[in-house]
Parts: structure tokens; C-alpha cells; sequence
């Protein structure tokens, strides 16, 4: 059996990850975190492959930018999925935790960590770890929006997430400082909030004195995205 190809993509305004999973061999693909300024190269990669788009798996409704999904759903058919915690509009599946889903001869688990937000979705396959804004290298998302909650967040990370081997690869949603991907035992150890066995109180403490602006675009980006993206041209 041919290795899952992946390519991670970078938009450098919000500093978001989209990644691409394929089975090159079966010509069977599925997409994570588009955003909408980058959907010509998105489709543009997916055309060079050759490849048949399934899926477009959203870890969450972001509010930074525009999701690119309808957009490239419309390009491809590809099926929109979205947690079922999102009330969103304009998805095709709305995904429970422990949902799976196949491309191919691979096949992706939906694993529910709400936290960050209400509709935190992680995604597992072959030995990777999609973890939208839930988990970040050595850090992770805040809680003070969108149905966020730092005591969700903790026991989701530590009971489903750093549960997974350790030698799972971490891909996050975004990354501020130049790092692509880790592992879960390397966050287990060194993550600066969730890691390095800091308590639940610890952790609360910490995302209560963070003191965040608020996204730049979370008036639009949210509306938006509870649509999947569909925004008036």
C-alpha cells in the first residue's frame, strides 16, 4: 500500500495551515481549513494531481478568516463537513466524534474537542493528528469566545488527544513562529500551557490572564463561515 500523500499549505495574512491528504494511486482526496484567498491555488494543486475531492473537513468555525469550502465545493463537488455542534448552514455532513470518513484506502476519524470553540473537530489518520486551533505547537487556542471553555479544553487534550501514540505527528491550524508540525509526546512534554503535567487550575489560570484582542475579522469571518463561506461577490 502505496504512504498517504500530504501537502501542507500556508496563508500568510492569518497564518493558517490547509492541508491536502491524497491516495494518489486511487486518485481520492480530502481537504482541511481552506481559506477563501487561496482557493485558486488550492484548485490548482487538486488539478495538477489529478485527483477526485471527496471531503472538506473544517476543524472549527474559525474567526480569522473566510473559509474557502463552498467555494471549492462548488469547483468539485466535494462534500462539506462540519461538526454537528456548529449549527452551520450550507455543509453537507454534520460529523459526531467518532465519525470516519474514506478517501481511498485511507480512512479519517473525527474526534470532537470543544474548548477553543463549541465545534472543535481533530482529525486522525495514519498516524497524523489534525488539530485545528484545539492543540498549537507548544500552545493552543483561546477560550473566551465562541462557546469557549479552558476546562473543556484541558480534559478533551488530555483524555483524547494526548492519549493518541507519541509518535503522532501534530498538525495544527496555524503556526505564529515558524514551526510546521510536532508530535503528541513532544507537546505532552513541552507545550507551554497543556504540557509538562500543569494541572487543570494551572491552565485555567493561564487562558484567564491572556487578555487577547479580539480577531480582526471575527464580524465577518464568523457569519460567513456559518455558511460555509458563501459570501455576496
Amino acid at each position: 500500500m502505496s504512504s498517504l500523500f500530504l501537502q501542507q499549505l500556508f496563508e500568510s495574512e492569518t497564518s493558517t495551515f490547509t492541508y491536502l491528504l491524497a491516495d494518489l494511486d486511487k486518485k481520492e482526496a480530502l481537504l482541511i481549513d481552506p481559506v477563501l484567498e487561496t482557493v485558486e491555488r488550492d484548485l490548482h494543486l487538486i488539478r495538477e494531481l489529478e485527483v477526485n475531492l471527496k471531503y472538506i473537513l473544517e476543524t472549527h468555525i474559525h474567526a480569522d478568516h473566510i473559509t474557502g469550502a463552498a467555494r471549492i465545493s462548488e469547483a468539485t463537488g466535494a462534500k462539506i463537513a462540519v461538526s454537528e455542534a456548529a449549527g452551520a448552514q450550507g455543509n453537507h455532513l454534520n460529523l459526531r466524534d467518532g465519525q470516519t470518513l474514506n478517501f481511498g484506502r485511507f480512512e479519517i476519524r473525527a474526534i470532537a474537542c470543544p474548548g477553543h470553540t463549541n465545534s472543535c473537530m481533530c482529525y486522525f489518520t495514519d498516524g497524523k493528528v489534525f488539530t485545528g486551533d484545539a492543540l498549537m505547537i507548544r500552545t493552543n487556542g483561546r477560550t473566551d469566545f465562541q462557546e469557549g471553555s479552558a476546562e473543556k479544553l484541558y480534559h478533551n487534550i488530555h483524555e483524547k488527544i494526548f492519549s493518541l501514540p507519541e509518535d503522532t505527528l501534530v498538525y495544527p491550524a496555524h503556526d505564529y513562529k515558524g514551526f510546521t508540525s510536532s508530535t503528541i509526546g513532544l507537546e505532552k512534554r513541552f507545550n507551554t500551557r497543556l504540557g509538562g503535567g500543569r494541572s487543570l487550575a494551572e491552565f485555567v489560570q493561564i487562558m484567564k490572564n491572556l487578555n487577547l484582542p479580539q480577531p480582526k475579522k471575527i464580524q465577518v469571518a464568523v457569519p460567513a463561515n456559518l455558511l460555509c463561506g458563501k459570501v455576496n461577490k
